[in-house]
């Protein structure tokens, strides 16, 4: 259950009201997250929005960052998170059995899929400088270092939900992920 003032969406006035609308005419529906993030913090809203309109231009594909945005959220145990990327994973091409060994940190049988991963968990799981064996894993994959600073923000937006959601405990409005 919500922790954090949430206010309906309907009821927003002001600029919370002005990205709601334009997130329901986007998607039809003003997930519970935004509407959360938003009645309390327009602000953060508006950037975490702007954000992921960046990566949308930047040089990962859809399928890219919805790998990394599940990698993240598997680590950081954010259970709305992992509902939300499983469901535009499928939409953006990944087969449920991919995401559930991604998110388990086994081989998917993707080379990129696989190195990208390793990437990301190293990123996120570990401390200090990330093992040069990782970076050239992902280069030899075939993942160029734009696609890798691209990753470093894809890391960085979902990082933001993934905290958010785990300390409002966001009540889900979509499908669970299947537990690994």
């Amino acid at each position: 259950m919500n922790r954090l003032f949430t206010q309906p969406a309907a009821q927003a006035t002001g600029h919370a009201a002005e990205l709601f609308g334009a997130i329901k005419g986007a998607i039809g529906v003003v997930p519970n997250a935004y509407a959360a993030i938003g009645s309390n913090s327009p602000v953060a809203l508006e950037a975490a929005l702007n954000l992921d309109a960046a990566l949308r231009k930047s040089s990962l594909s859809a399928r890219d960052i919805e790998v990394i945005k599940l990698a993240v959220s598997e680590l950081a145990g954010c259970d709305y998170c992992l509902a939300a990327h499983t469901l535009a994973g499928r939409k953006a091409g990944l087969p449920a059995d991919a995401m559930i060994q991604l998110r388990k940190g086994e081989a998917t049988g993707d080379a990129r899929v696989d190195a990208l991963t390793a990437l990301v968990r190293a990123i996120v799981g570990t401390r200090g400088t990330v093992p040069e064996e990782v970076v050239r894993a992902a280069q030899h994959a075939g993942i160029s270092d734009a696609q890798l600073v691209d990753t470093l923000l894809a890391v960085t937006s979902i990082t933001f939900t993934n905290l958010f959601n785990r300390v409002n405990d966001t009540v889900l409005d979509f499908p669970a992920a299947p537990r690994v």
